[in-house]
């Protein structure tokens, strides 16, 4: 299917509402993006979003947009409490993937000659892979259902961090309304010896050192400064998450015929908010969202761990306290304006990041002056930043931004371009580390399979939907 596509400036492409569209798509791009995109599945995607029932707004993708299951990944869209819809396809398969971002008061240069060190600490601490777990941390299913219930503060109550961590996190670290008696056995067992850990694909924890600021005000709100160490995590809710997604699939599907919802892709399978079928997927996600928040805190606990196993310092010397930490697959509650009036709606964010400006309610105390932290990883090769939220934003995408470099390359096109090269000694020429439990994934995540993560931050700047605050540029990567 051919899309129509028209230029509105030069960050922001509108694909008109027409046949059973409810509203217009809004795509933020640059023109050579967009010049690649308009021969991609992506945009039909983007289409097929604004065919749903409520949608307020547009059906918006980010720049690093590309096909994702139902949704595509950067794509935002909100829709009204009494009429309009959840899609677990606007959410994805691993709920509440995100990234975390520690500072610490150690200059990179002084960790440089054990940078190897603890590269292998982290990667003998931090459990990476398909299937990994830590075999000194499992939990019996009654536990995990409190995990899903409490998220990060769960871990903090086991001793896993501090209370001040919570400050940092996106919803203190708690999606409210969780239920972990609707998530299935089969979703708490794949689950509950996974806490703690980074999984395969694109997941990573990355030390890295701040290489640039833009922003020097900012920078010193979120306690950045040239040439700083930080740690960067980036995981989700692993295949507890991923299996709450499966089973809420059947049950979309049937909902969708039951309310006589008309789907353009059955990838979009959904019900309404009233429903029994929206309320339940939604209560299950949440646990799923607070599993992957408790997982990121874990890691941060052996994160600390192994600097100071190899580093020989205190907490206090150390100082990896959390930045922030930010969702990119969910579906939340929030109030937003629309049309003069404040309305509540169910936002969307797939592949997408929450973007609060300075003054928003939501934006913790320590930074409501600057804006709420947004987290942009790269890929291992080149560069990640540090952004912030802006009122533009909030006007236009209900404060929502990009949340990565996003793919150009499929992992099969990626390990087949990867062949013959040693990815992981080209990278460590560049002075980059990687420690991985296996060659495919690296060959998966090599550099070229990921845009230009500048080029990607560049359009959400120009946008006005963030701000650039710092780029950090990696050190040294665990994958799995």
């Amino acid at each position: 299917m051919s899309i129509k596509v028209q230029q509105v400036d030069n960050w922001r492409w509108r694909i008109p509402r027409e046949g059973n569209m409810r509203t217009d798509g809004l795509v933020f791009a640059s023109a050579a993006m967009m010049a690649v995109l308009r021969h991609e599945q992506a945009l039909e995607q983007v289409r097929n979003v604004a065919t749903l029932p409520g949608i307020v707004g547009p059906s918006m993708a980010m720049p690093d947009i590309h096909w994702g299951y139902g949704f595509p990944i950067g794509g935002v869209a909100a829709f009204d409490a009494d009429e309009g819809v959840v899609s677990p396809g606007g959410v994805g398969y691993d709920i509440n993937c995100g990234v975390r971002l520690l500072r610490s008061d150690l200059h990179a240069a002084e960790v440089r000659p054990v940078l190897d060190q603890l590269a292998d600490a982290l990667f003998r601490n931090v459990p990476s892979g398909v299937g990994s777990h830590r075999r000194d941390l499992k939990l019996s299913l009654s536990e995990t259902r409190k995990v899903l219930k409490l998220g990060a503060a769960w871990a903090v109550k086991q001793g896993f961090g501090a209370a001040a961590d919570l400050d940092h996190i996106e919803a203190g670290g708690t999606i409210p309304g969780a239920d972990p008696e609707l998530v299935s056995d089969r979703a708490l067992e794949r689950g509950h010896d996974q806490l703690g850990t980074l999984g395969s694909g694109n997941h990573f924890l990355e030390i890295q050192q701040v290489e640039k600021i833009f922003d020097e005000a900012a920078a010193q709100a979120l306690g950045l400064f040239p040439g700083q160490l930080t740690v960067s995590i980036h995981t989700g809710s692993r295949g507890l998450g991923y299996q709450v997604c499966d089973d809420s699939l059947r049950t979309m599907l049937r909902a969708s015929q039951k309310y006589g919802i008309t789907l353009a892709d059955r990838q979009l399978c959904c019900a309404p908010l009233t429903s029994p079928e929206a309320r339940d997927y939604l209560a299950a996600m949440a646990g799923a969202a607070n599993f992957a928040f408790a997982n990121r805190q874990l890691i941060t606990a052996w994160v600390r761990e192994s600097f100071g196993q190899v580093l020989g310092k205190g907490p206090a010397d150390l100082g990896l306290g959390v930045i922030y930490d930010v969702c990119h697959n969910i579906a939340k509650w929030e109030t937003h304006e629309v049309d003069g009036k404040m309305r509540r709606l169910c936002v969307h964010r797939k592949g997408a990041t929450r973007a609060f400006p300075p003054g928003h309610p939501e934006t913790p105390p320590a930074y409501r002056a600057i804006g709420q932290p947004v987290l942009i990883p790269g890929d291992m090769g080149r560069y990640s930043y540090v952004l912030i939220g802006t009122a533009g934003a909030m006007r236009e995408t209900f404060g929502s931004t990009c949340h990565g470099a996003g793919r150009v390359l499929s992992r099969h096109a990626a390990m087949k371009q990867a062949r013959g090269h040693d990815v992981v000694g080209e990278l460590a020429k560049r002075g980059i580390l990687v420690r991985a439990a296996g060659r495919a994934t690296v060959a998966e995540e090599i550099p070229e399979a990921y845009k230009d993560v500048a080029e990607v931050v560049e359009v959400v700047e120009q946008a006005g939907l963030s701000r650039i605050v710092a780029r950090l540029r990696p050190m040294a990567v665990i994958k799995g």
